[in-house]
């Protein structure tokens, strides 16, 4: 097997498992369903850990030998192994326990492939590494993602902790004089979002946080974001890794470079 047929059966891996994962979501929504708590306000529920184990299933059969990183299970394989999946089964699961659907299923293979489902919306996100494209449910050919800043609309993520304040906090968009002059706020709390962004439904996603590449709920969308052309570095404008600060996600330069300039003068 070649290096590029690999990659392409990665992808497909990635959504065939953020599929299984969005199936169970779907087929679990509006149900009594037990919570788990994580503390600190946090919890699981049913759902999760059902699409993860989905997800689980999905990827073993196709790739026994990669190790795993759920939001629910935990590890499973080595943490350093050279392949790893990183799943977030239900991103937004507050949004799902109180019937808004507004939520998102990611799967990523770290430094690969990558897909984010919708399970109500019922697309798919995906990108092999090197494109992003969408695939509907109706079977049509897969459509390319064009980021484009035309909405204006900028998602921010407003849960907390918020590890950068006081000197960065993307809640100070919102009362920053110069946001409201080019922009208009969507707070949401699914890494949905991100691939919105890819997509052109959204100029901008930001979101305060540590090295979000390595986590289950923002690889995949970072992912699509790069392979689309996104602009895409921390809040402070520096690359992101081991080192990062949250997210700054954006359709062009020119919305990154006014989102980073309200970031460092709040307002």
């Amino acid at each position: 097997m070649t290096h590029t047929d690999a990659r392409a059966d990665d992808t497909e891996t990635a959504i065939a498992a953020a599929r299984a994962g969005a199936d169970v979501v779907r087929d679990m929504y509006g149900q009594h369903l037990a919570r788990i708590d994580k503390g600190a306000g946090d919890f699981a529920t049913e759902a999760d850990v059902a699409a993860e184990k989905a997800i689980l299933d999905v990827i073993r059969a196709a790739r026994p030998d990669d190790a795993f990183l759920g939001e629910e299970g935990g590890q499973r394989g080595a943490a350093g192994a050279a392949r790893q999946w990183l799943v977030d089964p239900l991103c937004g699961t507050l949004n799902y326990a109180v019937g808004t659907m507004l939520v998102a299923v990611n799967v990523a293979l770290r430094g690969g492939p990558a897909a984010v489902a919708d399970p109500f919306g019922g697309d798919v996100f995906l990108t092999d590494g090197h494109t992003a494209h969408v695939r509907r449910q109706d079977g049509t050919e897969d459509t390319p993602l064009t980021p484009t800043p035309a909405t204006r609309l900028v998602d921010l993520n407003l849960d907390p902790p918020f590890p950068s304040a006081p000197g960065h906090r993307a809640v100070g968009l919102l009362t920053h004089p110069d946001f409201t002059d080019h922009f208009r706020p969507r707070v949401g709390s699914t890494s949905l979002a991100l691939a919105w962004v890819a997509a052109g439904k959204r100029a901008a996603y930001v979101t305060d946080g540590g090295d979000l590449t390595a986590s289950v709920h923002f690889a995949a969308g970072i992912a699509l974001c790069r392979a689309a052309g996104c602009v895409v570095t921390g809040i402070d404008g520096a690359p992101l890794g081991p080192a990062g600060r949250g997210l700054v996600a954006a359709a062009d330069e020119d919305t990154h470079a006014r989102l980073l300039a309200m970031l460092r003068q709040p307002g």
